[in-house]
């Protein structure tokens, strides 16, 4: 591929070439409703770039492959919806204390259990945060266009790379499923950032160097032997009792996010330079808010839309400067109460009212329009 191409796609298409754009070369997950064309996707694309696809006997094992890979030294993908996305917790926690990079995509459907396989979802919003045990670095991004989802599978794998984390990519399943024309960039038109590779001797190497915020990684099978455990460890990668030590380790995984949060933060912001009343909404629901934000402001109502495009870490500065200028923020989500706990926690003044629907159908238009109106 050498130019830019135009195609149709469906979201879950999209992520695949979002994907294959980034370099990603490894793929381990199991079938679910609704991201099974992701796995079916990266099976058909990955062999004809030389990359590797296996479909693994369950979530669980999905996650732990995904982890292998990287190791290996490949950027490595895996992809599910909520009951997987539980299953993978553990695995996922490995994954954030022993800094391997990798990405892990959740198309939202309803639960909780099996739930509702079919209808959409933004109930996963706070288990992309809290979701394993003990305190770790969380990144999550969150699309709501079939462009859109490209252009930030493609940034996950770059937070990834850069940050030597997980990185979650978090849209519901009627993003996943729509279809829209888009364009495939052209190489060289986004930005793709590879992980930091040590530059010292074999026998020189601390897979968790501390004179880094951020080590370099070696692949697996490089000349560079190191060990890797979940357990808290020393610069060696081996297991340490070392309450100092731990302290430092948990607390840098910590830093190496929030010390960089106004590089991983993204918003899109419309019409917010005057608003009176706010809408802070993702997904599909977005999509929705913009249709409303657009009509109220058609009828001489100052309304705009604050859109995050990384829920994790939480934009707390943008929704904190907004709650200043504005009298009302609307968070309308497809669950019973997520996002609006944390609008509420940033807000300085502005009254927050959440906007709920947990039926299987999207939030309307007209749902986010009534509620704009309460407080013209």
């Amino acid at each position: 591929m050498s130019e830019k191409k135009k195609k149709l796609l469906q979201g879950n298409e999209a992520c695949v070439e979002g994907a294959i754009y980034a370099g990603c070369k490894f793929y381990a997950g199991y079938p679910i409703t609704p991201s099974t064309e992701i796995a079916e996707g990266m099976s058909v694309r990955l062999p004809k770039v030389g990359g590797k696809f296996i479909q693994m006997e369950d979530e669980i094992a999905g996650m732990a492959a995904t982890i292998g890979g990287s190791l290996a030294g490949f950027k490595s993908l895996t992809a599910t919806s909520g009951p997987g996305f539980s299953l993978k917790q553990e695995a996922l926690g490995y994954a954030c204390l022993a800094e391997i990079p990798c990405v892990i995509v959740n198309v939202m459907r309803g639960g909780p259990s099996t739930g509702y396989p079919t209808g959409p979802s933004q109930s996963d919003i706070m288990q992309a945060k809290w979701g394993t045990h003990g305190d770790h670095p969380a990144i999550s991004v969150t699309p709501a266009y079939v462009q859109e989802i490209l252009t930030e599978t493609v940034r996950a794998f770059n937070l990834s790379e850069k940050y030597r984390t997980p990185v979650v990519v978090l849209y519901d399943e009627i993003v996943g499923h729509m279809r829209e024309p888009i364009t495939i960039p052209a190489p060289g038109e986004l930005e793709v950032i590879d992980r930091a590779k040590p530059d010292c001797k074999p026998e020189e190497y601390f897979p968790y160097d501390d004179r880094y915020l951020i080590a370099p990684l070696a692949p697996f099978g490089s000349g560079y032997r190191f060990h890797v455990t979940g357990l808290n460890h020393k610069q060696d990668g081996f297991p340490t009792n070392d309450s100092k030590v731990i302290r430092e380790n948990n607390e840098r995984i910590m830093r190496k996010i929030e010390d960089n949060k106004e590089d991983i933060w993204k918003n899109e912001e419309i019409f917010l330079d005057d608003a009176e009343i706010a809408v802070f909404a993702i997904g599909s629901t977005a999509r929705s808010a913009r249709f409303a934000v657009e009509k109220m402001r058609a009828e001489g109502i100052k309304a705009g839309l604050l859109r995050p495009l990384t829920i994790w870490p939480f934009p707390d500065k943008a929704v904190r400067e907004l709650s200043k200028r504005v009298k009302a923020i609307i968070v309308p989500e497809m669950n019973l109460g997520q996002m609006v706990l944390e609008v509420e926690r940033c807000s300085k003044g502005a009254e927050v009212l959440g906007i709920h629907r947990v039926d299987g159908e999207p939030i309307n238009p007209g749902q986010i329009i009534e509620a704009i109106k309460k407080f013209k």
